[in-house]
């Protein structure tokens, strides 16, 4: 049985990888590999902690479904990550890319409702 809240976090947990993967995209172009470069890159440290909440949300998910329907959903971070590169890192997406997109919304739909 699927409890409903899991499942929310688990999609909370995607929205916030995808911010994670967005913020680390934004840090790339200022990022140093020095201690002093990455304390003061904001946006890897805004990346970092996205991610780490991810995680947060992610765990205790774990105990209200099975991991086998759980993880999959997690892939919702690849939406996420797309929509907020298009959206505001004004990058292109192909026909393949949506393609590729599309198949993901089709996998966790059928996922989430097994």
């Amino acid at each position: 049985m699927i409890l409903w809240w899991s499942l929310l976090l688990v999609l909370g947990a995607g929205f916030l990888g995808g911010l994670g993967a967005f913020f680390f995209k934004k840090s790339s172009s200022s990022f140093s590999l020095s201690v002093d470069g990455i304390l003061k890159n904001k946006n890897l440290i805004l990346g970092c902690f996205s991610y780490a909440l991810s995680v947060i949300f992610f765990v205790p998910a774990l105990s209200g479904a099975d991991v086998s329907v759980l993880y999959p959903l997690a892939a919702t971070n690849y939406l996420w990550a797309c929509f907020f590169s298009v959206h505001f890192l004004k990058e292109n997406m192909t026909k393949a890319k949506w393609l590729s997109i599309a198949l993901i919304i089709i996998g966790v739909t059928f996922l989430g409702g097994s």
